[in-house]
């Protein structure tokens, strides 16, 4: 990946719904050079796909919650279980493997504090092996880009 493919995809990650003119136009590339471009770096796998941006309180669920989450062992078979598990709970945005006191982080949304107790209850104690889980509530946001910063 070269400066070009980079500034393409900056464009696109703060605009992914412009139009190839207008996507050559803001790297200085003519149309066909610059569709090109992005098509080879859809078929490498660099863009995975686009997407829209939703308001999740407007969706219906405005609370959104960090649990981070200790295994009691950290064996193959438990590990495995509880990221597959995880991959299934349509709360969980996002879950990454941590180092430090805590084994996962995950980013979940419900619509209500009731729908939360609910999740924990009936999703993710279910799962079992787990020592330990820690919950931040989100009460503010002060940053949230998804455009990835410039680098040399």
């Amino acid at each position: 990946m070269d400066a070009k493919d980079r500034q393409i995809i900056r464009a696109l990650q703060e605009d992914g719904r412009m139009t190839n003119q207008d996507l050559a136009d803001r790297v200085n590339l003519s149309p066909s050079p610059c569709l090109r471009r992005l098509r080879n770096l859809e078929a490498s796998g660099a863009i995975r796909g686009f997407a829209v941006d939703v308001d999740p309180q407007a969706y219906g669920l405005p609370i959104t919650v960090f649990v981070r989450i200790r295994l009691e062992r950290h064996n193959e078979e438990d590990v495995r279980n509880f990221e597959n598990r995880v991959l299934h709970i349509d709360e969980v945005l996002e879950c990454h493997v941590l180092t430090g006191a805590m084994d996962y982080q995950l980013r979940v949304v419900v619509a209500s504090l009731d729908a939360y107790e609910e999740f924990i209850r009936n999703r993710i104690h279910p799962i079992g092996g787990i020592a330990s889980i820690d919950t931040s509530f989100v009460y503010g946001h002060v940053k949230k880009t998804a455009v990835f910063p410039e680098i040399d």
